[in-house]
């Protein structure tokens, strides 16, 4: 067999071979910042956008290398380039989780991607269960720090990547300018897909958290490797388990997220030309 034939690329060259493509898909030479929208947010990206007329572009995540299709309802397989303001902004609708076996590099394949098109600012969301229990569903937490309960990293071999300050002080503090009353808090990521046990909750607890989920901590590892700047942003939709006595459900997440779509978009609206 050819070699050439069975050439697999490092997952840094299938990002940039990503982000040429999407170039060229977009019509956008380099874009200036990127979001992951999580489960709970797709509403939220319609209010971003403006509607139709503040998209630039619409691209299939399949039609770009090493992107597979949205595998979790909620999510949407697409990829918009949006201007706002005076920048040019690319919105993930989905992202590839990590229980769905398919490789830490392809769960930050979508963050390499936004780091080759030029993004040097990042801003990760998710939908989440949280253990405070002031914040009824529908309240969005700054991520100020995480625990990665994974047991994985996205970083091979000796490359030693500092996270001290992972999650952006100075982007959290422009959020909190625009809405003072936004609380912080320490995200947990466990492996899922299975919702965390309450024993699991009180431990994620104990150990310092007060948000529990199932994705983001990989990606913005692999955003700060790229030298991205970081904004994490959960919305608390359910009571994390034995919190309160609310079986958990995932269609529970997504109704959480429609209820706070207007503020979620209103929100990153007013954010995204401050970044």
């Amino acid at each position: 067999m050819n070699a050439l034939s069975t050439y697999d690329p490092s997952p840094y060259t299938l990002a940039e071979q990503a982000a040429v493509q999407l170039a060229q898909a977009t019509g956008v030479e380099r874009h200036d910042l990127a979001l992951v929208l999580g489960s709970g947010w797709l509403p939220a990206a319609e209010m971003l956008a403006g509607g139709e007329q503040g998209v630039t572009a619409e691209v299939a995540t399949t039609d770009l290398p090493g992107f597979s299709a949205a595998a979790v309802a909620g999510h949407s397989g697409r990829i918009l380039s949006i201007r706002v303001g005076d920048k040019n902004a690319l919105v993930f609708l989905s992202r590839t989780h990590y229980y769905e076996g398919r490789g830490v590099n392809a769960v930050v394949h979508g963050v390499r991607t936004a780091a080759a098109a030029g993004c040097r600012t990042i801003v990760l969301t998710n939908g989440c269960g949280g253990l405070n229990p002031a914040w009824a569903p529908g309240t969005p937490v700054l991520i100020k720090d995480h625990i990665n309960l994974t047991g994985a990293s996205p970083l091979v071999g000796a490359n030693f990547v500092d996270l001290t300050d992972l999650y952006s002080a100075r982007l959290r503090g422009i959020a909190k300018e625009l809405e003072p009353d936004l609380d912080e808090g320490v995200y947990v990521q466990f492996p899922g897909p299975h919702y965390e046990t309450p024993a699991e909750v009180r431990m994620a607890g104990i150990i310092g958290g007060d948000l529990v989920g199932m994705s983001t901590t990989l990606e913005a590892i692999a955003a700060r490797e790229a030298g991205m700047e970081v904004l994490g942003i959960s919305l608390v939709t359910n009571a994390a388990a034995g919190i309160s006595d609310q079986p958990l459900n995932h269609e529970e997440v997504l109704e959480a997220g429609r209820a706070a779509a207007s503020r979620m978009g209103d929100l990153l609206s007013r954010l995204v030309p401050r970044l």
